[in-house]
């Protein structure tokens, strides 16, 4: 009599774990695709493995606004796209204008130069991603994972440049918090959105899903403190 009551207990703990996960695909999938019909991007389809979507059948330069629209459902842990997308570039800086130098006799003599290609090497890859974020650093509104404007900028930059890296390179994007009088716990939660955030759009801008992974460290490597620990790191692996 016991073994049999085990087994029917598991049995019917089976049944509930299988009803609860198609309860919760079926309500990610409505969700989903009300949102996407909000954003008059209801041509593709969008389906759940789990709290997983994957999306398919939308147009080349609506695919990375669907994929967007996607991921800020409550409840959608990853998604990703098949099919073509078109990259979205970083907005450019306004125009600066400057007073016109004084005329001379002489023209200054004019120099033709080309930029040079892309790396193509993971080291290349990874020193080029350095020099953007030394020059440029993702950075964050304090106590959140929202972006600053110049941080999104810096994040669209990385993104539309690693998306001429070779195929095969793989990245993984980690968030740090500074320290301050939370918990550890709490560090370790907002360094993880950070890093999500930013992988969002990295996501969204040229790299499949499949390339990136991303972790949070909380407050365990500060740097010089304040600002400069509320950052993400990327790496070529």
């Amino acid at each position: 009599m016991v073994p049999i009551a085990v087994l029917v207990t598991a049995l019917l703990a089976g049944v509930v774990t299988w009803a609860q996960g198609a309860n919760i695909q079926r309500d990610l999938t409505s969700d989903a695709q009300a949102a996407l019909a909000r954003a008059g991007l209801g041509k593709g389809t969008v389906t759940f493995d789990g709290r997983d979507a994957t999306l398919s059948g939308f147009a080349p330069d609506q695919a990375l606004r669907a994929l967007e629209i996607v991921q800020n459902v409550d409840g959608v842990r990853e998604a990703q796209l098949h099919g073509d997308v078109t990259p979205v570039a970083p907005s450019a800086p306004p125009p600066t204008t400057t007073s016109a130098p004084p005329p001379t006799s002489s023209p200054p003599p004019t120099t033709s130069a080309t930029a040079p290609p892309p790396p193509t090497d993971k080291a290349g890859v990874q020193a080029e991603i350095d020099r953007m974020l030394a020059e440029a650093p993702i950075t964050f509104v304090p106590d959140t994972a929202r972006l600053t404007p110049e941080g999104e900028q810096a994040a669209r930059a990385v993104a539309v440049a690693l998306a001429k890296s070779p195929g095969t390179f793989r990245y993984r994007v980690t968030g740090h918090a500074a320290r301050g009088s939370g918990s550890a716990s709490g560090a370790l939660k907002l360094s993880r959105d950070r890093a999500r955030a930013v992988t969002r759009i990295l996501t969204t801008n040229g790299l499949t899903a499949k390339r990136v992974t991303y972790r949070g460290l909380g407050d365990t490597r500060p740097t010089t403190g304040g600002d400069e620990d509320r950052r993400v790191d990327i790496t070529v692996v």
